[in-house]
């Protein structure tokens, strides 16, 4: 569902990723792991068109959409939540979520959506502004499946959130990948959400993938070398 493919992306003349390559499955989500300053935020932003790539390729399902603006590969299948979230503060619930519908054609939030956030029905009508971290994040997750895609980026979906809504988040995402049919792709340095969620952890330092698990398979404690100080 996303191939990824030898991809370097530079800011000016410093290389900040070196050829990284992998692929996600349909239904699959996989946690890319590393510390701050690895290449995390800067994948996500290249795969979402913001960080124009130097070379390589970027395909969603069929379609090369390497060359595409941000807004061209929503319409082909790609949603982003980005580090922070987000949110529009002075829009409400409602109207944030709305933003997400621009290339579907539809002008009424899916009930589903709702369904799978009842928080947010409950203050569709309040101002993004005056919501808890985690609902801000419940609300940046709600409006990028409102594009209905093919494929999710998170990127550091768990930074600022208390532990009991980061556990209720990881069941959301599951619920999605399930009910749902998502590729989901998540850059995360926490460790114990990557293991809940992921079905696959890659490892990024230094701008190059450097580990690949199953999760059946992961070695835990290697892994978390990667991402100690």
């Amino acid at each position: 569902m996303l191939n990824v493919s030898k991809l370097h992306v530079s800011y000016g003349q410093s290389e900040v990723l070196h050829g990284v390559s992998f692929d996600v499955k349909p239904n699959e989500i996989v946690a890319i792991m590393g510390r701050n300053g690895m290449g995390k935020t800067t994948l996500m932003k290249s795969l979402m068109g913001i960080v124009p790539a130097k070379s390589g390729s970027v395909k969603v399902g069929t379609a090369d959409i390497t060359n595409l603006k941000s807004f061209e590969r929503v319409a082909d299948g790609m949603a982003y939540v980005p580090q922070g979230r987000m949110v529009f503060s002075t829009m409400t619930v409602k109207e944030n979520i709305e933003t997400g519908l621009t290339v579907t054609g539809e002008n009424q939030v899916p009930g589903d959506i709702y369904e799978l956030f009842p928080v947010l029905l409950e203050m569709k009508g309040r101002r993004a502004g005056n919501l808890s971290g985690g609902q801000q994040q419940q609300l940046a997750i709600a409006r990028a499946l409102a594009s209905k895609p093919k494929v999710l980026l998170l990127d550091e979906p768990t930074e600022g959130i208390q532990p009991s809504i980061i556990k209720e988040m990881g069941r959301t995402l599951k619920k999605i990948r399930d009910e749902k049919g998502l590729s989901i792709v998540v850059s995360e340095q926490v460790l114990s959400f990557a293991l809940d969620i992921a079905d696959r952890v890659l490892v990024i330092e230094n701008g190059n993938i450097v580990r690949e698990d199953l999760r059946s398979k992961i070695d835990e404690k290697k892994v978390a070398a990667y991402l100690s100080v």
